[in-house]
């Protein structure tokens, strides 16, 4: 593990993100491995990803599947050649020594782990919402797909991959990985968007998440919450 070229995967699922795709691939750190996998796009992504990814070396790898996030990602997943697997969703944007700080809690014996991240949009509470994400997520040991998790291929395929359920794949992922051990919270920041929360208001989609995650730990399943979530995938 001397360097992310032969150490890290890095696994983008898109779909419909032709507005944010090319600015994604713009600000990817140097070294590891790339691999796009589109959900069915219906916006003209998968057309502005085959112009993009010839452009770029080392080039990207592009897949197709059927849409939901999980099962793009464990599409990814099966055809990377990274020992650790990081999955980044299209609107977050990495650290440029994301690399070296994975290698370097790897090497400390973290086999899983996420990011610190900041949320970039018009609401003022954008920082308030970073920062209780990070905190719960510091707290508990578990994390959202904004925070750019990242695991051990032998231990992602150890546990079995990312659940297929079409919504809170996330956190059923960082639940089971903590059984195994306690992630490690690198400080980054990633930045992701705050389009969620510009788009429908800070407090509404505060409080509607919150319902959601409520609903889910009483054991209400992702497939009827999926319902109330428009954004799922």
């Amino acid at each position: 593990m001397s360097n992310a070229a032969g150490l890290l995967s890095i696994i983008i699922p898109v779909r419909n993100e032709a507005g944010w795709i090319k600015s994604t691939l713009a600000a990817l750190p140097a070294g590891g491995e790339y691999i796009v996998v589109d959900g069915d796009s219906e916006d003209g992504t998968t057309e502005k990803l085959a112009q993009l990814a010839a452009r770029r070396d080392p080039p990207l790898r592009l897949l197709a599947c059927e849409p939901g996030r999980a099962a793009q990602m464990n599409a990814g997943a099966r055809v990377a050649g990274g020992e650790v697997l990081l999955f980044l969703h299209a609107d977050t944007r990495l650290p440029e020594n994301a690399p070296q700080q994975i290698i370097a809690a790897v090497r400390g014996g973290s086999p899983w782990g996420r990011f610190d991240v900041r949320l970039e949009g018009r609401s003022r509470l954008l920082p308030l919402v970073a920062w209780l994400m990070n905190r719960r997520s510091r707290l508990t040991g578990l994390c959202t797909g904004d925070q750019a998790l990242f695991v051990e291929r032998r231990l992602f395929e150890r546990v079995g991959g990312f659940a297929a359920i079409p919504l809170m794949e996330d956190l059923e992922l960082s639940q089971r990985l903590n059984q195994v051990a306690a992630p490690a919270c690198l400080a980054g920041p990633v930045r992701s968007s705050g389009r969620r929360w510009d788009r429908h208001g800070a407090l509404r989609t505060i409080a509607h998440m919150s319902l959601l995650r409520g609903l889910y730990w009483l054991g209400v399943s992702p497939k009827r919450l999926a319902r109330y979530y428009p954004e799922s995938r």
